[in-house]
């Protein structure tokens, strides 16, 4: 680097965190419940093609068309991946997967959720 250069900031996912955008999936999207969801990006490369932060979900079902790929780890809650494929995978605080790109089918929160995540586009 250059001394011109600007030092990148670590980016801490604790302690008192900006506020996140709350927001509901697309109406034609809802399979049941009012799943409201916020999300707390905290971190978005200069490219745009990397974020990462922290997503919060009321109970609720609605269905997933990713275009991007997405690591997860689940802080609290209980949540059920359905794909399209039938298969099936419940998630809870502790347990970490993988959303790849292309990835359909349906994500429902049964108890209000939190994670961390991490995304490519």
């Amino acid at each position: 680097m250059t001394a011109n250069s600007e030092i990148p900031e670590l980016v801490v996912f604790q302690g008192v965190l900006p506020p996140g955008d709350v927001y509901h999936p697309a109406a034609d999207r809802i399979v049941s419940g009012n799943p409201v969801q916020c999300a707390q990006n905290l971190f978005q490369s200069p490219d745009g093609h990397f974020s990462s932060g922290i997503w919060s979900g009321d109970p609720g079902a609605w269905r997933v068309v990713f275009t991007e790929t997405e690591f997860c780890y689940i802080l609290e809650g209980l949540i059920v991946v359905r794909g399209d494929d039938g298969s099936e995978a419940t998630f809870r605080a502790g347990d970490a997967f993988l959303t790849p790109a292309g990835f359909t089918g349906t994500w429902e929160v049964i108890e209000p959720a939190k994670k961390f995540y991490a995304v490519y586009e």
